[in-house]
């Protein structure tokens, strides 16, 4: 027996996966496809390099001479994130906890849960164009873009958040024969609240970029005054415009640190 070679009984623990060896070829041949589909080379990559450079240089630098568009810009896209953010925190917080699945009954989570999902489900520039077309242009369409756009977010973190919560908690309170709304209150939300304050922060730091995007397509904000300024070619304008927008989310997420650090 000691002389019998027993290497050739074992397995060998690292032999090859044909199945994922012929995933892994699909994937690069259908990335080569793309490619070579859509024209990409690195002549057009130079090229546009060559009109980046061209653009940088038409940039600076920065104009800052019609400072008075700037800040009314500026002011309309804080105003359009910081009323979208409450009232879609607001929202989201009786949403999340209508469709927790282990605090409410299916037929009341799953069509909250359906429209959670839809809110979810397109892009805040094309929810823009809908409500700018439906509304008009200006702040407001704006400001309904974001808040679709926050429930999306926080009611679907928020819904999570409470499923995951120890059900010991709402057990002892519902035992002394607490309401429902003791219940939440007491030890639903303490369980909840630092995450739910997360959620909140990160949403208030993102709608602040979406504010100057939206813009774009006429929701009001600084977006509409960068697209103004590339349809005339005033390009050191937009680069003043880039600059203050970098300071307007540098400025959110210096507040969502503190916000953190508060309620850590």
């Amino acid at each position: 027996m000691d002389g019998i070679d027993t290497n050739k009984n074992r397995e060998n623990p690292f032999k090859h996966n044909w199945f994922i060896s012929a995933i892994w070829l699909l994937v690069v041949c259908y990335v080569l496809y793309t490619f070579n589909a859509m024209d990409l080379s690195w002549g057009r990559i130079n090229e546009g390099f060559g009109h980046a450079s061209n653009l940088l240089g038409r940039m600076i630098p920065p104009n800052f001479s019609r400072w008075s568009l700037l800040l009314s810009g500026l002011i309309e896209s804080l105003e359009i994130a910081v009323i979208s953010s409450i009232c879609g925190i607001f929202i989201s917080l009786f949403l999340g906890l209508f469709a927790a699945r282990n605090m409410m009954p299916s037929w009341i989570s799953s069509p909250v849960r359906a429209v959670i999902a839809l809110c979810r489900t397109f892009h805040p520039v094309i929810i823009a164009i809908l409500f700018v077309k439906s509304v008009g242009f200006g702040a407001l369409a704006g400001i309904l873009t974001l808040i679709v756009a926050s429930i999306g977010f926080i009611a679907k973190l928020f819904a999570e958040a409470i499923e995951e919560i120890s059900l010991k908690q709402v057990e002892a309170i519902r035992a002394t024969g607490a309401g429902f709304t003791s219940i939440i209150l007491f030890s639903v939300m303490p369980q909840v609240f630092a995450r739910f304050i997360g959620f909140s922060t990160y949403q208030l730091d993102s709608n602040l970029r979406n504010s100057t995007m939206v813009g774009i397509v006429g929701a009001g904000g600084l977006g509409g005054t960068l697209f103004s300024a590339f349809q005339r070619f005033d390009y050191d304008f937009v680069a003043a415009i880039l600059i203050i927008i970098i300071a307007l989310i540098m400025f959110g997420e210096f507040l969502s640190n503190i916000v953190r650090r508060i309620f850590r």
